[in-house]
């Protein structure tokens, strides 16, 4: 790594300038990226091609002539000449995946304050949900709730092989682990108070994952109890795969959820959801995972999942299932509604 080249510091102000709508994914170019680590754009690519495997086109991909010349229009920038290929762009995914192929303390530093800024700007999106409209936030809640649903699989991905960076970690040398980047995805400060985390099952998990970790352990049915339901409900529930029907079950307090909305979402993923009337009787929240089978669970949910991770709350696994069974039975009786 040359010595010559200067550590951009970052800030949220500073990286907004460097994300680019390509494609209809926001990402990152490579001599930005180059830049904030602390590499040479050609040792930073370097890097990438020796593991080129961890970066599929999801993640990574090079922009075409039009692509490039448009954005050095748009820039208006001298800098972005002279060279020879043309710039490789990294979504969110590729840049996390970044963390855990670019080395040494630096890395980690830079990676730290990009995942910072990166859930300031996802606590942006929701707490400006009022002054967005429905349609426009549905789109970026689907977007940063994909995010987080990827950055899921990677975490287990990089679980799956953690055994084996152990082995060969002397010969590597400061590398970012596994268990390093889980550290760096805690460094929020206390996640018990931090927005955007809650605790399932004694343990603190970002909020998002928890409801996607829950639900994608269905293999039949989801029934969703919860008086107070909004867009973000249905959000978290659109990595469910399509064959598993869906119940909510609801007095839609306040009318927070709406049939266009509702509407809107199912055209993007055409799901199984179907809504019957709560009836007044529930004061907590509940998820049960196919009831009436071998795989069956029911959590109780501290907040309703379109509050999850605002405040501190808590999703526990029931530990006497049978006990809930009359309610539940009961709810077959339940009209259902409509939304307006």
């Amino acid at each position: 790594m040359s010595n010559e080249i200067t550590i951009r510091e970052i800030d949220t102000d500073h990286l907004g300038k460097l994300i680019y709508c390509i494609r209809g994914t926001r990402v990152m170019l490579d001599m930005d990226l180059a830049d904030i680590y602390g590499y040479s754009t050609k040792d930073f690519n370097r890097q990438v091609k020796n593991n080129i495997e961890k970066f599929d086109q999801d993640f990574m991909f090079q922009l075409t002539d039009e692509e490039y010349e448009n954005l050095r229009c748009k820039n208006s920038t001298s800098s972005w000449g002279g060279r020879r290929y043309n710039p490789y762009a990294f979504t969110e995914q590729g840049i996390y995946m970044l963390m855990t192929v670019l080395k040494g303390p630096l890395a980690t530093k830079q990676s730290k304050t990009l995942i910072r800024i990166f859930k300031q700007m996802k606590d942006y999106v929701i707490d400006n949900q009022s002054l967005l409209g429905q349609r426009e936030f549905l789109q970026l809640s689907l977007q940063t709730t994909q995010n987080t649903q990827d950055l899921l699989e990677l975490r287990n991905s990089l679980s799956a092989v953690d055994d084996k960076v152990a082995e060969i970690i002397d010969t590597l040398g400061t590398v970012v682990t596994k268990s390093e980047l889980a550290n760096v995805m805690l460094d929020f400060g206390s996640p018990s108070i931090r927005r955007g985390w809650l605790i399932l099952n004694g343990q603190p998990v970002e909020s998002d994952l928890a409801y996607q970790q829950i639900y994608s352990s269905a293999k039949n049915t989801i029934l969703v109890i919860d008086n107070y339901i909004g867009l973000k409900t249905l959000v978290l529930l659109k990595s469910v795969s399509t064959n598993i029907k869906i119940t909510i079950v609801s007095d839609n307090v306040g009318n927070r959820l709406h049939q266009t909305e509702f509407d809107d979402f199912i055209r993007e993923y055409p799901l199984s959801i179907s809504f019957k009337r709560a009836g007044g009787i529930f004061h907590d929240r509940y998820i049960v995972i196919d009831y009436n089978t071998d795989n069956e669970q029911i959590y109780h949910c501290g907040a309703s999942s379109k509050d999850g991770g605002n405040k501190v709350t808590t999703i526990t696994a029931v530990a006497d299932n049978a006990i809930y069974h009359p309610i539940i039975d009961s709810i077959a009786n339940n009209q259902e509604f409509q939304l307006s």
